[in-house]
């Protein structure tokens, strides 16, 4: 493949080079920045960063910094070859590279047209698309990697509900039913001494046994010698700290501790809950007998949307009844599995449940594979990075539930690792998945908002130590190398050119940022199925090129198409246009291999933004054309969910798919 010639400079974190720094440091104005005796200040990027007990710095607010290195690099490669890999692991013919020309650049006539590198952030260039010209800071007005609503609302999607997976706090993990107004008190107090608020840490949850029972009018009532203040005051108390406040009902007729649970009872707890000002409810599933899942959650999310909204639901039915189906536009998060414990083969089962569901979710809508066990003592701390490393990949809520006060500083650091973090609420929203896992040896990757980002972790799922290798072409990366950072010692560990593999030890993993090159879009009308994709996920079934996902011709209503892509519902396909194409278009429709079972709705999303929406489609509908203007879009995202609460049919042809660019 023919790649262009790049310059390209990699600012993660804002373009500076710092992570963890010492009382005293001082660095002389460089990379946007002036000190001022103990604080950073903001000089043209992002504001001043906090000293903590520890005696170390850490992220404010406004600067998830932790930027780690300044990569410039230069290259051309003017070679053409054909690529063995397949891109994400997929077995299914590869685009043929002869046929795009990486080499393809817009008009040369146009003398006022902007060109990444020529030094100048104008014309339509932004730090997602040029970061050899444009910088990226808290208040550029993008929402960039590193940046989200509780660090950076100045730029980042506030008004979606959890529009990244919620962080924070629970009680349940550590203290069960043990809990009073006190010692919430203090937990409040330590997520904002100890950094926790400000890494991004925001919801502080009190689960099960508040509640003690409901007065004449049904009103639900805090237990009184636990919380004599009441909940209104203690949520002020929350609130007063610059964190948010959440609480725990069920579903059924008790909670799981038998206290009174809010069955029938949907509308006037939810006008309490807005009453009290708490911004997050989680609803278990206990005492349940007879009851729908989807029926019983609708029901709690009318209810709290009647009562003004605002107020994140997380549906905690332990993965029962499948709620990634029903899931989205109910909740803002669902329960994949049982509970977690604090033992390393049960947090393991609960992400091999959940890594498959990954295309289910996005912004505003997030599998769960349970709150975090980190510092709660069960596992050793190599396994708690494991945890941390497989949560972020998976994009799921970081919800910690050790002893905030006690915590020791190793664990403190685990936690509040800024870039870890930035994998894990990366604006995107793209969950990661598992490539392979041959003989134990795991590669994970997740696209991230910077074009040529990935996260990658590599895990021996083992007892035997040995190399594990990740390939550029897995991860949907274009030839020309690329830059490997190591998330956790934070060391930039050089240039690879065609993969990156390290020993190592039985169950150890490691997690890396990967900066490379993406695909280019070859001038002309070209069809989706000859082009390698940016990234793809889907459930059960691997999107196939120019045929079904079960090998057969493209075919609705017994028309045959010969291009296009043949994928699953549910199932999200990218693909990097960096700005240089103008429209798509599509017959899409349920494939005729299904004998008229199924139904789906297809979207299509560019850079954030649904373009268009088919409503449901049936098997036997004729194919329904698609129309788009990308004009100006870096990304393009075909996404297909189910419309039923079941997979079963949901085979979704985007047949004739085509690009028209420039």
């Amino acid at each position: 493949m023919c790649t262009a010639n790049v310059t390209f400079i990699l600012l993660l974190y804002y373009s500076t080079t710092y992570t963890i720094l010492p009382f005293g440091f001082t660095v002389e104005k460089q990379f946007g920045y002036v000190t001022n005796g103990r604080h950073l200040q903001k000089h043209s990027i992002c504001s001043k960063l906090h000293a903590h007990s520890q005696g170390v710095f850490v992220l404010r607010q406004h600067c998830f910094a932790v930027l780690f290195f300044i990569l410039i690099f230069t290259f051309a490669v003017s070679a053409c070859g054909d690529d063995d890999d397949d891109e994400n692991n997929n077995d299914n013919d590869t685009a043929d590279d002869d046929s795009i020309d990486d080499d393809a650049s817009p008009d040369d006539d146009d003398d006022d047209e902007a060109t990444c590198g020529d030094g100048v952030c104008s014309g339509g260039e932004n730090c997602l698309n040029c970061l050899a010209d444009c910088e990226c800071f808290c208040g550029d007005g993008v929402c960039s990697f590193g940046e989200f609503c509780a660090v950076c609302p100045d730029d980042c999607d506030c008004e979606t509900l959890a529009a990244t997976p919620p962080m924070g706090w629970n009680s349940w993990n550590r203290f069960g039913c043990d809990i009073d107004e006190n010692m919430i008190r203090e937990m409040a107090n330590a997520m904002v001494e100890t950094g926790m608020r400000d890494a991004g840490y925001v919801y502080l949850n009190l689960d099960d046994c508040w509640q003690s029972d409901r007065d004449a009018d049904g009103t639900i009532i805090a237990d009184p010698d636990r919380f004599p203040s009441g909940i209104p005051a203690l949520a002020d108390y929350v609130h007063s700290l610059g964190l948010r406040f959440g609480l725990y009902t069920c579903a059924g007729t008790m909670t799981c501790a038998e206290k009174p649970g809010s069955y029938n009872y949907e509308y006037q707890d939810a006008q309490t809950y807005v009453d009290w000002n708490v911004d997050y409810v989680k609803v278990d599933w206990c005492f349940t007998e007879g009851l729908n899942a989807k029926t019983r959650y609708t029901v709690f999310r009318n209810a709290l949307d009647a009562a003004g909204g605002g107020i994140v639901l997380s549906i905690c039915n332990w993965g029962r009844y499948a709620p990634w189906m029903w899931g989205p536009g109910t909740g803002e998060l669902w329960r994949t599995t049982s509970d977690i414990k604090d033992y390393a083969l049960v947090m393991w089962w609960n992400m091999l449940y959940t890594e498959p569901l990954a295309p289910f979710a996005g912004p505003g809508a997030w599998n769960d594979p349970d709150m975090l066990e980190v510092g709660n003592g069960g596992m050793s701390d190599m396994w708690y990075r494991t945890h941390l490393n497989l949560w972020a990949m998976m994009a799921a809520p970081l919800i910690a539930g050790n002893d905030l006060r006690t915590m020791d500083a190793d664990t403190q650091a685990m936690l509040t690792n800024a870039e870890l973090i930035a994998v894990d609420q990366d604006p995107a929203g793209i969950p990661g998945k598992r490539l392979t896992h041959f003989g134990g040896l795991e590669v994970w990757a997740r696209p991230l908002t910077l074009d040529g980002l990935r996260a990658v972790v590599l895990f021996n799922n083992r007892y035997l130590g040995g190399d594990a290798e990740v390939r550029w072409s897995q991860i949907g990366l274009a030839s020309g190398g690329a830059y490997v950072h190591d998330i956790w010692t934070h060391e930039d560990l050089g240039f690879f050119e065609e993969s990156y593999s390290v020993y190592l030890g039985p169950f150890e993993s490691r997690m890396f940022l990967v900066a490379g090159n993406e695909h280019s879009i070859p001038a002309g009308d070209i069809a989706l199925g000859d082009l390698p994709w940016k990234y793809t996920t889907s459930y059960r079934l691997e999107t196939k090129r120019n045929r079904s996902v079960d090998g057969n011709p493209l075919s609705i209503a017994g028309v045959e198409y010969e291009s296009g892509l043949g994928t699953a519902a549910a199932s999200q396909i990218f693909y990097h246009l960096g700005g240089q194409c103008s429209v798509f278009t599509a017959e899409v429709g349920i494939d005729d291999e299904t004998n008229g079972a199924g139904s789906v709705v297809f979207q299509v999303w560019a850079d954030g933004e649904r373009l268009f929406d088919s409503g449901v489609m049936h098997g036997g509908d004729a194919a329904r054309s698609v129309e788009v203007d990308l004009t100006g879009s870096r990304e393009l995202k075909l996404f297909v969910r189910p419309a039923a609460d079941n997979a079963i049919g949901d085979h979704a042809d985007w047949a004739n798919a085509r690009l028209v660019c420039f």
